[in-house]
């Protein structure tokens, strides 16, 4: 089941982002998103325990503090869903609102995003979180497909393995994949630096210009 029952009288949060300065100090598009979720929920009869309001430009989900905090205090049995205007507001991939999706399942609340009709306590909303779960699965192993072709491919040529010490065949492979899966390099950045994972020079963070240098540096020392 995904999530629980959201019925009449169920408190929720309700999420909204806005991605420049300008546009939270002038109120464009928050007043938008508040509007739609105000009446939704009027319309449904749930409570709005709290707002939760990022001001972020990336697309993918670190860096959004208040996202988070929204989310640990649903999951501390404050509330029992999370309420957004418009998808694109949450996430920008099917790999992180597919994270979302499961994060909710596996924990126990629910996910309503407003412009797509979706609520996961509904039928239909159990049948996109199912689609986009194996969306993000296929692409999973499209990525771990493209990475083992690369190293196989690598060998074959005669590639120098053991040249690049500090940036792993696996890693290096991995990168390339990624970015020919149509990852950009900002989100490529993210998840090394969710992962912890040190730069090809021992490096701390990850940033867009280090992933690409990273790559073009496995292409010119014999990656494919």
């Amino acid at each position: 089941m995904y999530g629980w029952a959201v019925t009449t009288g169920t408190k929720v949060v309700a999420y909204l982002r806005v991605s420049t300065a300008d546009q939270a100090d002038s109120g464009a598009g928050l007043d938008a998103q508040r509007s739609a979720i105000e009446g939704h929920c009027a319309k449904r009869g749930w409570q709005i325990l709290a707002w939760a309001e990022d001001h972020a430009s990336g697309k993918s989900l670190s860096g959004r503090p208040e996202l988070a905090a929204a989310i640990e205090r649903i999951e501390s049995g404050d509330a029992q869903a999370l309420v957004v205007a418009k998808l694109d507001r949450l996430a920008r991939s099917v790999h992180d609102f597919s994270g979302l999706v499961a994060r909710s399942a596996k924990r126990g609340w629910s996910l309503v995003v407003i412009d797509l009709q979706l609520d996961m306590t509904e039928p239909a909303g159990k049948l996109m979180a199912n689609i986009l779960a194996s969306f993000a699965e296929f692409e999973r192993d499209l990525i771990g497909k493209r990475t083992k072709e690369a190293l196989a491919a690598r060998r074959q040529k005669g590639g120098r393995l053991g040249r690049r010490r500090s940036l792993s065949d696996q890693l290096g492979a991995r990168l390339l994949a990624e970015r020919r899966s149509g990852e950009t390099f900002r989100a490529i950045a993210d998840k090394l630096n969710a992962e912890g994972l040190p730069t090809s020079r021992g490096g701390r963070q990850w940033y867009p210009s280090t992933v690409r240098a990273a790559i073009r540096a496995w292409e010119r020392d014999g990656g494919s």
